[in-house]
């Protein structure tokens, strides 16, 4: 037993040791104890002469009992050996040894800072001894000899506690105990420990080593690299390597790697590698961020290509709930375009009637549409945001898509394997077997079938956090700030609008969208088309929104002097019946009769309002002696009754005559002053 740390430890053979009576404990039970850790282990037997130390007051209480009966109690056995309870351990010099660094730029083991933190507390008392020997040598003229053969003895006594190593013979330690005062603690320290004169490879050899590695012209493996430093070292005089394992373990120190890593694997790998990762927390309630990305479906197709059978893949965009992983939406196409974002998203909100808070996504192209068109604005509830580029760490939903390849896709035989970072040979595909049954693969339709069942699969797995499953964690979750939507918002979230302004023509307005073109006109209430619309607006300019998924219907908008719109009128489809009369449908042939009966009259009534212009003003080709031209096409005779009908339908109905004195009165009575003409109208 001895003191260790200033508190009362035991050793292991203390404990087991049978040869001096019965054992405190069997080893066994000693080391069933220490791997449990029911015993506080102050100092473990590692290193040569370094035995194990148990702290005496972690002992069970009934082996405290035996310990006891058997040696006695530790503080009282060990008052008996000379002057140990009287070296206090320096506090400060244990902190100094901790962070002190050596010439090779490491640090002390544990250890090492034991045994110079107990040198430092033993030269601290051979020192309060050497004052007091000192003054009392002046005080009754005793010889020096006298007090350095006490300063030896107590040096020796010090020796088996606390266990010191510092020199034994006196003029060693007179000479230690001067550079102690003089330089402190560090004069303890062995100039062998961490002593830079024996690194081999200087730090002129390092930056050579370390070019090299980073040389792209050639490329030099580790064994190369050896063989030309150490040709360069005979060169310029530095002692050569002797092994290419201290070459690689140079390269591998934490202080060096960084230096050439981004030159052999690339900077973003470095980076990964060594740029400070942010910690952060998942959300607490559905809604609060969806993430969304592209990736490849891992299941292989068939196809015919030229009629010779083909094996294939394709792409999914996906949509993703932060807080619960459920995957809300997605789309299968064979590129992550503005089409599949738009669809994906159109899915989520449809299917759930609820916006997001958040999204993130990446930065390819077709979100760069997205919120080019504001489409990401319209459907967040406060905000949008793309990803630091090249940071897949940064993303939760590529954690997914991994554990969904290897946890839900993996059990289907089309599987095509994991990403090529993947590493596990579970996560390569059996390309033989997949060869060897091409023929009964999933057809594009089918697969778009068995990946919508693996989608729900994975909805129904268990979250790994919560432990329930996913979709039940989303459904149960509340977001107040994640806001519901109905149908009013559908249409203003999902249609979109024209890039550009489309004129109206006499033939409707056209749009073209997915590189199908489409051809709407406005109507009236009577479902014909409205000429009074046409008459104020054709070859005017409209933005179109549309729904791309209903294209029953468009809404026209006009652009102010600001840029804003303003909504105008609805357009549908535009009127198309067959030209030959077998093909026709009952009321085709009305439809188009009463078209030109009403085109007609908007000619007329063109002509008549051009008229009455001119004469107002006085260009009527009649009040100079000249003639009107004809309206072709028309026979004068339809043309003059059209007229006589467009007037009588723009004339003002005759009033009718009261005779009757009474209502006459009643009439005049209820007239006001302005409707009856002033009094002073005649003056």
């Amino acid at each position: 037993m001895e003191y260790y740390q200033n508190r009362p430890c035991v050793t292991v053979e203390d404990l087991t040791r049978s040869d001096d009576g019965e054992a405190v404990m069997t080893v066994p039970c000693y080391k069933g104890y220490a791997r449990r850790r029911y015993l506080k282990i102050m100092r473990p037997g590692k290193g040569l002469g370094c035995y194990a130390l148990i702290e005496f007051a972690s002992l069970p209480p009934r082996y405290k009992s035996r310990f006891i009966d058997k040696y006695g109690r530790p503080e009282e056995v060990l008052k008996e050996r000379p002057i140990t309870e009287e070296l206090p351990i320096d506090g400060e010099a244990r902190d100094f040894y901790r962070k002190h660094k050596l010439p090779d730029g490491t640090r002390m083991t544990d250890e090492q800072i034991d045994e110079y933190t107990v040198n430092a507390s033993v030269m601290n008392a051979l020192i309060r001894l050497l004052n007091d020997r000192r003054s009392k040598r002046r005080a009754h003229g005793t010889r020096a000899a006298d007090f350095w053969e006490a300063i030896l003895t107590t040096a020796g006594n010090f020796r088996e506690y606390p266990g010191h190593t510092l020199p034994p013979g006196k003029s060693q330690l007179q000479a230690r105990i001067n550079d102690y005062k003089k330089t402190g603690y560090a004069a303890l320290i062995s100039g062998k420990l961490g002593n830079a004169n024996s690194i081999k490879i200087t730090d002129e050899m390092g930056d050579q080593i370390i070019a090299l590695r980073r040389c792209r012209v050639p490329v030099y493996n580790n064994v190369q690299i050896f063989d030309e430093i150490n040709r360069i070292a005979i060169e310029r005089g530095w002692k050569p390597l002797r092994s290419v394992k201290s070459l690689v373990q140079f390269l591998h120190r934490p202080e060096v790697e960084p230096r050439w890593w981004d030159a052999v694997y690339g900077e973003l790998d470095a980076k990964n590698r060594y740029a400070r990762k942010h910690k952060t927390k998942m959300p607490t309630v559905r809604d609060s961020l969806w993430y969304s990305d592209g990736t490849k479906i891992n299941l292989f197709y068939k196809a015919f290509d030229g009629g010779r059978l083909v094996v294939r893949t394709t792409q999914v965009y996906e949509v993703m709930d932060a807080y619960s992983e459920t995957f809300l939406g997605f789309h299968i196409s064979d590129s992550e375009n503005f089409d599949a974002q738009y669809h994906a998203f159109r899915m989520a909100i449809e299917k759930y009637k609820h916006r997001p808070y958040e999204i993130v996504n990446d930065n390819q192209g077709g979100h760069k549409k997205l919120t080019a068109s504001g489409f990401l604005d319209r459907i967040t509830c406060a905000v949008s945001r793309r990803t630091a580029p090249y940071g897949p760490t940064g993303k939760t939903i590529e954690s997914a898509f991994g554990r969904f390849q290897s946890q839900v896709l993996h059990r289907d035989w089309r599987f095509t394997g994991q990403n090529i970072t993947a590493k596990s040979d579970e996560s390569r595909a059996n390309l033989e077997f997949v060869e060897a049954n091409k023929e009964f693969l999933f057809t594009l339709p089918e697969l778009k079938e068995a990946y919508a069942r693996a989608r729900e699969d994975w909805n129904m797995c268990l979250h790994p956090i919560s432990g329930r499953p996913r979709l039940q964690m989303y459904l149960s979750s509340q977001n107040a700030e994640a806001k519901e939507v109905n149908d009013l918002d559908m249409m203003e979230l999902f249609w979109l609008q024209t890039a550009r302004p489309v004129e109206f023509t006499t033939d409707g307005i056209t749009i073209t969208v997915q590189k199908q073109k489409y051809t709407y006109e406005v109507f009236d209430t009577e479902g014909l088309p409205d000429l009074a619309f046409r008459r104020d607006n054709t070859y005017r300019k409209f933005v179109v929104m549309y729904d791309p998924l209903h294209m029953t219907h468009v809404r026209l908008f006009s652009k102010d002097t600001n840029g804003g719109l303003r909504y105008v009128t609805d357009a549908y489809p535009y009127a198309c019946f067959a030209r030959n009369i077998q093909e026709q449908k009952p009321g085709d042939m009305a439809f188009y009769r009463t078209m030109d009966r009403l085109g007609k009259e908007e000619r007329i009534r063109r002509q008549m309002e051009a008229a009455e212009l001119e004469t107002a003003h006085g260009v009527a080709p009649e009040q100079h002696g000249l003639n009107r031209p004809k309206v072709k096409g028309i026979s004068a005779k339809n043309v003059e009754q059209m007229m006589t009908g467009l007037s009588k339908s723009a004339a003002p109905a005759p009033r009718e005559e009261i005779v009757d004195v009474g209502l006459a009165h009643k009439f005049i009575s209820n007239q006001t002053p302005l409707e009856m003409g002033s009094r002073y109208d005649k003056m």
